[in-house]
């Protein structure tokens, strides 16, 4: 892994880049206009009372955050991407996705950069853990301290996860969301008892 003073000052340069783009504010309000697509069960629903409105904005600062992380550890690991692909908590994870929805403006932002955003989901693990790599990264960039809102443990995010399934079997889906007996064509009644 890449020294973690070199990854965080070339992280720091590449954000601060991406957000002097003339197309930052765009790559901005389209992944906050990616809320549409954002129906995963097992991501944003870790949050303690997740709100859209409350949530968004914080959750692409640390996906932008990220990305830039991953590039700057891809670049200095010689293109590796295995080693980009940094472990960060499920929250967190999402909004990358929301963000690389993005095509063409992160196409873009690579381009005019001169640099690529990696992200390979058969790489991907989620067993974050406090204290990591990820973590010294972050603090070398000069960020702060991590929101622990969305830096959330993977044993964490998987205890939460368990206390979901529980509420999604009692509204009839299956486990983390990824299946319903529901047949829309019979106008079957929807399973009650579960407030919103």
């Amino acid at each position: 892994m890449p020294e973690a003073r070199r990854v965080g000052r070339r992280a720091a340069e590449i954000l601060d880049k991406m957000q002097a783009h003339p197309a930052y504010g765009r790559l901005q309000s389209s992944s906050m206009k990616y809320s549409t697509c954002w129906a995963t069960f097992t991501g944003y629903p870790a949050i303690s009372r997740w709100s859209l409105e409350r949530d968004a904005a914080p959750l692409l600062d640390e996906a932008l955050r990220v990305l830039a992380l991953k590039a700057a550890v891809f670049e200095l690991s010689d293109g590796d991407e295995r080693t980009a692909e940094l472990l960060v908590p499920a929250p967190v994870d999402e909004m990358i996705h929301a963000v690389l929805a993005q095509f063409t403006l992160m196409t873009r932002l690579q381009r005019d950069l001169g640099v690529t955003f990696p992200h390979a989901t058969e790489l991907e693990e989620f067993t974050y853990t406090r204290g990591g790599i990820t973590d010294a990264y972050y603090a070398a960039a000069g960020w702060g301290e991590q929101p622990l809102r969305y830096w959330l443990d993977a044993a964490e995010v998987n205890r939460r996860l368990g206390l979901l399934n529980e509420r999604y079997q009692a509204a009839g889906l299956g486990r983390d969301g990824r299946s319903h007996d529901f047949d829309f064509d019979r106008n079957e009644p929807l399973a009650t008892g579960v407030s919103g």
